[in-house]
């Protein structure tokens, strides 16, 4: 479950609100700006231990964890709702976390983790394949669980795993369409590929090369080339100089 444990409790300190050169300073002196807000309460800028909120999310319940923030002597249950990467160096930028009232349910998403080996994969020769990772779900915080798995191990060929499937008791309701499909097992689809195009017109431009080569040879010979031309047209005039020379 997602409760709050002595390994994942975090310290903050208040902070100004004010501009990015702010959000700077606060990360240049290795904490990262946060917000917290919630619970009918003023929400509050403040700075957090990137490294604590790291162990959180790696953690098994992830970002569903529940965790004390103490804040100038005060303790408050939250959990992390957002945050934001740097996207080159992959450093935390910024944290929102909310307050959270243990007695009040609330909606969250839970990964989805497939367990067993499908008879339909082992012994069909079929594929599994994986149509919904996560599941919304709603209970109280103390209730959360860290993942919802889905057992695999009867699943044969053609069969479905939807939402209704997934254990769960009278603590948790799904938020989900019970009907939706979670995984199945699928033929393997023959992969074809076509020849490219511009092969396509190389082929064919090489066979038709032979009927040009032909229709130019007919043309030759029907018709006398350009230097035979010549020559007959000087042989006609001198033998007509000869006729009239006699």
């Amino acid at each position: 479950m997602a409760t709050a444990t002595a390994d994942n409790n975090v310290e903050a300190k208040p902070r100004r609100s004010g501009t990015k050169n702010d959000a700077r300073r606060v990360r240049r002196s290795g904490m990262v700006p946060a917000v917290v807000y919630g619970a009918g309460q003023q929400s509050e800028t403040i700075a957090v231990d990137p490294k604590q909120i790291r162990r959180i999310l790696n953690s098994e319940s992830g970002h569903n964890s529940i965790f004390d923030l103490s804040l100038d002597g005060n303790a408050a249950k939250v959990m992390i709702v957002d945050w934001q990467y740097e996207p080159i160096k992959g450093a935390l930028l910024h944290v929102d976390l909310k307050r959270i009232a243990m007695d009040k349910a609330l909606q969250v998403s839970v990964p989805i983790l497939l367990k067993g080996e499908a008879p339909g994969v082992k012994v069909q020769g079929g594929i599994m394949e994986q149509l919904l990772r996560e599941v919304e779900i709603e209970c109280l915080p103390g209730d959360i669980p860290g993942h919802i798995d889905a057992d695999v191990s009867n699943l044969m060929f053609g069969q479905v795993i939807r939402v209704s499937d997934l254990p769960h008791d009278d603590k948790v309701k799904f938020v989900t369409d019970e009907n939706q499909p979670v995984a199945h097992v699928v033929a393997v689809k023959e992969v074809v590929e076509a020849a490219p195009a511009v092969e396509g017109v190389e082929a064919a431009a090489t066979a038709a090369e032979p009927e040009v080569i032909k229709k130019g040879k007919q043309e030759t010979e029907g018709e006398p080339a350009e230097g035979e031309k010549a020559e007959k047209s000087e042989k006609g005039e001198k033998a007509e100089k000869s006729e009239k020379k006699k």
